[in-house]
């Protein structure tokens, strides 16, 4: 019991120090306050008027979508953070400290939660502003939000581990766009699943990011009246689906970052 105290009061003394380099880094102010709104403008005014939505509204049917997209690219600041550290030799020195070894990798990714759930705040307020509402009850409003920000905290540990499987800022960079371009509009984020191509629409309907986009947009409401169900089963218990990938990546990517900060260690 108290081994584990001491490594709750490491993960969240190096959270604090994540979340107050929001105020020295100009990088990281920019995508948590400001890429939101414009994500949030570009597309409700560059495409509110030329994607029908039977029924309903596209800037309501869309903020889900850029909801899902921001708190994936979002999670890339834990891959480039630990490359980062790793770099600057930061890393060695939180190894020669009395500390516990999953602290640095807890400490990163609980951090990204707050930068996640900034960007959410903003990107709400900002949706307001647009025309987005939420129809739902307060309870669903606040499970959608915690939806999002849990499917991010267990992305954030596939990026832990391959940022400390490749300690390159640039090279991370890099990585993280191919995966998360695809997973973000190979989905139902932007424009409905069915509108896709057959073999594209297979991939979009089983998408994970799919998944919680329409776990989102059924939480706030956002579903217009009479809409057909979904026909994939994803689509059709989409909350469930969300969590049962959280928990897949947390279960083989955390065991995964914290076994390779330690043996990086021991070679270093």
């Amino acid at each position: 019991m108290k081994a584990l105290s001491h490594a709750v009061s490491d993960a969240a003394v190096i959270a604090w120090r994540n979340v107050i380099k929001i105020k020295r880094v100009p990088d990281v102010l920019v995508f948590v306050l400001i890429s939101p709104i414009m994500f949030v403008l570009l597309f409700a005014f560059v495409f509110g008027n030329s994607i029908n939505i039977p029924g309903g509204s596209y800037r309501e049917f869309l903020i889900a979508g850029i909801f899902a997209q921001t708190v994936v690219f979002g999670a890339t600041f834990t891959g480039a953070g630990l490359a980062e550290d790793i770099q600057k030799g930061i890393i060695n020195r939180f190894r020669a400290l009395p500390m516990s070894r999953s602290a640095l990798l807890v400490g990163r990714t609980v951090s990204d939660v707050v930068y996640n759930a900034l960007s959410l705040l903003i990107m709400a307020l900002t949706g307001l502003v647009v025309g987005w509402g939420i129809s739902s009850s307060v309870l669903d409003a606040v499970a959608g939000f915690a939806l999002l920000l849990a499917f991010a905290y267990a992305f954030s540990w596939v990026m832990a581990y391959v940022g400390l499987l490749v300690p390159s800022v640039e090279v991370i960079n890099n990585a993280s766009f191919m995966v998360t371009m695809p997973l973000t509009f190979v989905a139902n984020t932007f424009v409905p699943a069915e509108n896709l191509p057959p073999v594209l629409r297979t991939f979009a309907l089983w998408n994970p990011v799919s998944a919680v986009t329409q776990a989102t947009r059924e939480l706030f409401g956002n579903i217009p009246p009479g809409t057909a169900p979904p026909e994939a089963w994803p689509l059709q218990h989409p909350v469930l689906y969300t969590l049962l990938w959280a928990v897949l990546l947390v279960a083989v990517f955390a065991p995964l970052a914290v076994h390779r900060y330690r043996t990086s260690g021991r070679r270093a």
